[in-house]
């Protein structure tokens, strides 16, 4: 499969960029990507969360008041749950939210993500750039010339570039992600896919092992 290569004022070059249609043309697997979308949110759950329970609640341990003859009912501790100020029954506790996902399942879910891209033609190749200074203006001047100002766009590099993620970091809407970090919840989640020449033959060497 071939599309066209635009630079970053939004006009064709005349050059042509080759997609792999195994990747680019493949049938998706949408099971697949929910097993990896699911992954990818799970990870990213801390699981710190927790409550103090009975034991663990600094207040006094003294009796509150004789066994009988009072009316109310038996109480033994003002730690108990019943009380304000007592502990929590059942609550949260710290644990691991992550769930591992079968490496091939993985790959076929960020390939299923980018052919949903294309089949939407909402995946844009443009030829390799660096900004010499990280300027917020030209990166903004860049989505204005794809007309993407105010939707969510994900922009994929060859490498981690200093300059353009600074110009690119305080743009609502947009992430920049090299092209070996790429994943399908951020495929997926962006409106429109800038893909830079230089990054599409690192996707192929990973998704086609």
């Amino acid at each position: 499969m071939k599309t066209d290569v635009f630079n970053i004022n939004g006009k064709s070059t005349g050059k042509t960029a080759e997609l792999s249609d195994n990747i680019y043309l493949a049938d998706p697997n949408d099971h697949c990507i929910y097993l990896d979308v699911k992954s990818i949110l799970a990870n990213k759950r801390q699981g710190t969360h927790k409550t103090k329970e009975r034991s663990e609640v600094n207040r006094t341990k003294k009796k509150l008041y004789r066994q009988k003859g009072t009316g109310n009912a038996r109480h033994g501790s003002m730690n108990a749950p019943i009380f304000v100020g007592g502990g929590t029954v059942f609550g949260p506790r710290p644990r691991d939210y992550s769930m591992p996902i079968n490496k091939k399942v993985k790959a076929t879910a960020r390939i299923s993500a980018l052919s949903y891209k294309v089949k939407e033609n909402t995946l844009t190749v443009v030829e390799n750039f660096t900004f010499e200074q990280a300027k917020t203006k030209q990166f903004i001047d860049l989505l204005k010339n794809f007309n993407l100002i105010n939707k969510k766009t994900l922009l994929i590099l060859p490498n981690k570039d200093t300059n353009t993620y600074l110009a690119s970091r305080n743009i609502e809407k947009t992430k920049l992600i090299p092209a070996s970090d790429i994943n399908t919840y951020d495929i997926l989640n962006a409106d429109n896919l800038i893909i830079t020449e230089g990054a599409l033959p690192i996707i192929e060497s990973i998704l086609l092992k």
